[in-house]
């Protein structure tokens, strides 16, 4: 995040014909395409038409590598030297397993548990799959830029940069009637204000450091308020903790029921840059268990049960060695790749998708809005398609 420093870009042609799909990977796979297949038609377009409008949920863990999500904790990096780790037969003991399906379901067991059996997860090297950053810069405001515009923009090439020049699929939904003001932004990070521009798109954004209740209604509210005010703040003024701002999201959700909402999550981007691998991991399954109880507390509640899609990726990738691990930016090998996961409604049960080409990072704001039933790059020419078969409607 506080880095300065292309991958290739490409839409999604994965081309899935019944047969292949049949064949390839199994009769359950097949069976939830026929069954989207068979809600097709008029009746289907009419009780679509009936129905209350669809929510959408995008999350990012800043800087969480595809290494870590899909293989789990790396034991090159569970020692002193090389990952700063302070306690290692602790760490060992919650996160390192003999297989690496083992490992990524102790470190994420949301993603793996959930996610990978209802939704999608795109981006494992390891299984011919690529998801990758377009901007060139490989760090947190060109990417954040990137997703939520659905292009890159050399103009964008500074964290401490002005407010965001582009329209963002955040500002075009929060005009449209089924979403005005039904869109809110969370953020640890200072500098989300500028990267939604606040001020020309009007959106209501939590980040950083900032009260997040100047009138609390109540003393859950009231104390959340005291503690933004006097805790220590490790990171200075610049990021604020993951777990305060869980907190903020769920009131939000259970009092607001917002429909379109952002939440960056920062901590692992943080510790991953102060070399602390124990923390990194730590901070790793806290927002996975943060995911979780956004999705759960979501589900419970009628206008999001079976209606809300949740889109989960990171701004940038990081450095693949124990060397540069820490590390993110234009001349950094690895850090333009990434990972994406899907769960939702229409998204169908893939699991971890084999891509005939990478999937860009750029194709993430017309993902968002197609989970809704909208056409972002209508309105957006130069945004990037939506990935192909992450939502069929």
């Amino acid at each position: 995040m506080v880095r300065n420093s292309a991958a290739p870009g490409g839409a999604d042609r994965l081309r899935i014909r019944a047969g292949v799909v049949k064949r390839k990977i199994g009769a359950r796979i097949f069976l939830a395409f026929a069954v989207q297949g068979s809600l097709g038609g008029a009746g289907a377009r009419a009780a679509a038409a009936q129905r209350a409008p669809e929510n959408v949920v995008l999350i990012v863990s800043d800087g969480l590598r595809w290494q870590e999500v899909f293989r789990g904790a790396d034991t090159a990096l569970v020692n002193r030297r090389w990952g700063g780790v302070e306690d290692t037969t602790a760490l060992r003991r919650e996160f390192v397993r003999a297989t690496r399906d083992s490992a990524r379901a102790a470190l994420l067991p949301f993603l793996w548990g959930t996610v990978a059996r209802q939704g999608q997860l795109l981006g494992d090297r390891d299984s011919a799959g690529d998801a990758a950053v377009t901007n060139g810069f490989k760090f947190s405001y060109p990417g954040y830029s990137e997703m939520i515009t659905g292009h890159a923009d050399p103009r964008v090439d500074s964290n401490d940069g002005p407010p965001n020049p582009n329209l963002t699929v955040f500002e075009w939904l929060a005009r449209q009637p089924d979403y005005r003001g039904r869109v809110a932004v969370f953020g640890t990070w200072d500098a989300f204000p500028r990267i939604f521009n606040r001020e020309r798109s009007g959106l209501p954004i939590r980040a950083g450091w900032e009260p997040p209740f100047p009138r609390p209604a109540d003393s859950a509210q009231a104390l959340l308020d005291h503690l933004y005010a006097g805790t220590t703040r490790i990171w200075g003024d610049e990021l604020a903790y993951d777990a305060f701002m869980q907190a903020e999201v769920l009131d939000a959700v259970r009092r607001e029921h917002p429909r379109v909402l952002f939440v960056g999550y920062g901590e692992t981007d943080e510790w991953a840059h102060s070399r602390r691998y124990d923390q990194t991991l730590e901070s790793a399954h806290r927002v996975d268990g943060f995911i979780a109880e956004l999705w759960n507390t979501m589900q419970r509640i009628p206008q999001y049960r079976g209606r809300t899609t949740f889109i989960v990726t990171a701004d940038h990738g990081r450095g693949p060695t124990r060397e540069t691990w820490t590390d993110h930016g234009h001349d950094v090998e690895g850090a333009e790749q990434i990972w994406i996961a899907v769960l939702g409604p229409h998204t169908p049960p893939l699991g971890v998708r084999r891509t005939d080409a990478p999937v860009t990072q750029s194709q993430i704001a017309a993902t968002l809005a197609a989970a809704l039933g909208l056409d972002y790059g209508a309105a957006e020419r130069s945004a990037a398609a939506a990935i192909a078969g992450a939502v069929t409607r």
